[in-house]
C-alpha cells in the first residue's frame, strides 16, 4: 500500500507543551501506512528528540524563526513550498502560531490535498497591543481559508476562534492532549529533593514554564514573596528558562529571596520534580490547555493556577484544584497559603484531581485519534463500517 505523505511544522522545538505533544504523535504513527516530515527551526532543545524517532524525515529550516521578520518569513514560504513539492506531500499538520500561519498558506498555494492546523492558544491574546492583536487575528482568518480542520485541545480554543470570526463550527475538531499517566508517581521523592537542596519536610511550590511573557513568571517570584511574609520556610521551585531569566534574577534578589527561590533552568524529568513538591501552581496570562497541569494530577499533585484558556475545563475550582484571575498574585498567595497549611487538604484535592482525568487525556488515546482522522480522509468507506 502506498504511504501517506504528512509534513509537519512546528516553529521551534524547545521545550515545551506543544513540542512534546507533536513527538508523541509523530512517535505513535504507523511508519508503514504514513511516510513523515517535519519542518522546523535550525535549533531547539528537542532537536535531538525528534532525530531520534525512527522513520521521521526532520528539515531544519535556514529561516523559520519566531520574531516577525518580513524577509525571512517569504524565504520560509519558499521552503516549505519546495519541500511540498519535492515530497509529494498529501497532508500538511501544523502546530504554533508561526509555522501555522506560513505553513497553511504555502500549503495552500501548493494545493496540498489536506490542510490541517493545531491550536496550541492562538497567536493573538488581550495582553497584546491592539493592533499587533488585530494583525494576528486577520491572519488567522486568512490561514482558516486554507485549512480543512483546525484541531483545538480545549473548548475554550474553539470558542475565541468562532468569537474572532476565525473558520466556522464546522472547521474545529476537539482532541485532547495526552500523557502517560502511569510515569506520574511519588517515587523518587527523598532523592529529587536532596539534589536539590530542599529539606525532606520542608513545604515546595514549583511552576515549569519557559520564561517568557505569557507565562508570567515574575508573578511566579512575587508568589514567593507574598507567601514567605507569612510561612518564610516555604521553598519555590522554578523550572525553564528564557528571555525573562535576567529579570527573575533581579527581582529574587529584590525580595531577598536567594534562599528561597531556585532555578533548576531546563530538565527533562519533570515526573520527578513533581515528585518533589507539594503544591503545583501557573502564573499563565494566556493559554491553551497547559501540559503540566495534566502532568501535576496525574501525579496527585494539587494545583492553584490562572483561569485562562482550558484550564477551567480540567480543573474544577476548589475540588480538584484553585483558580484565580492572571495577575492576582494575591488571591493566589491566599488561596496557596490555605494549602500549605493543610496537608489533609492538599492530600484530597490531588486525590480528587487524579481520579477527575479520563482516557480523554491518555496518550494512546490522542494518538489514536489523529491516526484515525488521517485514515479516514483516505478510507472513508472502512470508517464508516466502523
Amino acid at each position: 500500500m502506498q504511504k501517506i505523505n504528512i509534513l509537519y511544522l512546528i516553529t521551534k522545538l524547545e521545550l515545551g507543551g506543544a513540542q512534546k505533544q507533536l513527538l508523541s504523535i509523530i512517535s505513535g504513527l504507523d511508519k508503514e501506512r504514513f511516510g513523515v516530515f517535519l519542518f522546523t527551526a535550525q535549533k531547539g532543545l528537542m532537536l535531538s528528540d525528534a532525530g531520534s524517532i525512527n522513520g521521521l524525515i526532520l528539515k531544519r529550516s535556514k529561516w523559520l524563526e519566531r520574531p516577525l521578520n518580513p524577509f525571512k518569513d517569504i524565504l520560509a514560504f519558499f521552503e516549505i513550498y519546495a519541500l511540498i513539492k519535492k515530497n509529494n506531500i498529501q497532508i500538511v499538520h501544523t502546530h504554533s502560531s508561526k509555522a501555522g500561519i506560513l505553513g497553511r498558506l504555502s500549503a495552500g498555494f501548493a494545493k496540498v490535498k489536506f490542510i490541517y492546523h493545531t491550536v496550541h492558544g492562538w497567536s493573538f491574546n488581550d495582553f497584546q497591543p491592539f493592533f499587533l492583536r488585530k494583525l494576528f487575528i486577520l491572519l488567522e482568518r486568512l490561514s482558516a481559508r486554507f485549512t480543512d480542520k483546525i484541531i483545538v485541545v480545549s473548548y475554550s480554543d474553539q470558542q475565541k476562534g468562532l468569537a474572532n470570526h476565525i473558520g466556522d463550527p464546522d472547521k474545529f475538531q476537539l482532541i485532547r492532549y495526552g500523557i502517560g499517566y502511569s510515569g506520574f508517581t511519588l517515587n523518587g521523592r527523598d532523592i529529587i529533593r536532596k539534589a536539590l537542596g530542599i529539606g525532606m519536610e520542608e513545604l515546595t511550590v514549583g511552576m515549569v514554564s519557559c520564561f517568557k511573557p505569557q507565562k508570567a513568571p515574575q508573578d511566579f517570584i512575587r508568589l514567593a514573596f507574598l507567601v514567605n511574609q507569612s510561612m518564610p520556610g516555604v521553598k519555590f521551585i522554578l523550572v525553564g528558562d528564557g528571555v525573562l531569566r535576567g529579570r527573575i534574577q533581579a527581582l529574587i534578589n529584590k525580595f531577598n529571596l536567594q534562599g528561597s527561590v531556585i532555578l533548576t533552568g531546563w530538565r527533562r524529568d519533570i515526573h520527578r520534580i513533581l515528585s518533589a513538591i507539594d503544591v503545583l501552581a501557573l502564573t499563565s496570562l494566556w493559554e491553551g490547555l497547559p501540559i503540566t497541569v495534566l502532568e501535576a494530577m496525574a501525579a496527585s499533585v494539587p494545583v492553584i493556577a490562572t483561569n485562562t484558556g482550558g484550564i477551567a475545563e480540567v480543573i474544577i475550582d476548589g475540588e480538584t484544584g484553585f483558580l484565580v484571575s492572571p495577575q492576582d498574585t494575591r488571591g493566589m498567595s491566599e488561596k496557596l497559603t490555605l494549602l500549605l497549611k493543610d496537608a489533609a487538604l492538599r492530600k484530597q484535592v490531588g486525590r480528587n484531581a487524579k481520579n477527575n482525568l479520563n482516557g480523554d487525556f491518555a496518550l494512546t488515546n490522542m494518538v489514536k485519534n489523529y491516526q484515525d482522522l488521517y485514515r479516514s480522509l483516505f478510507f472513508p468507506l472502512a470508517f464508516c463500517n466502523l
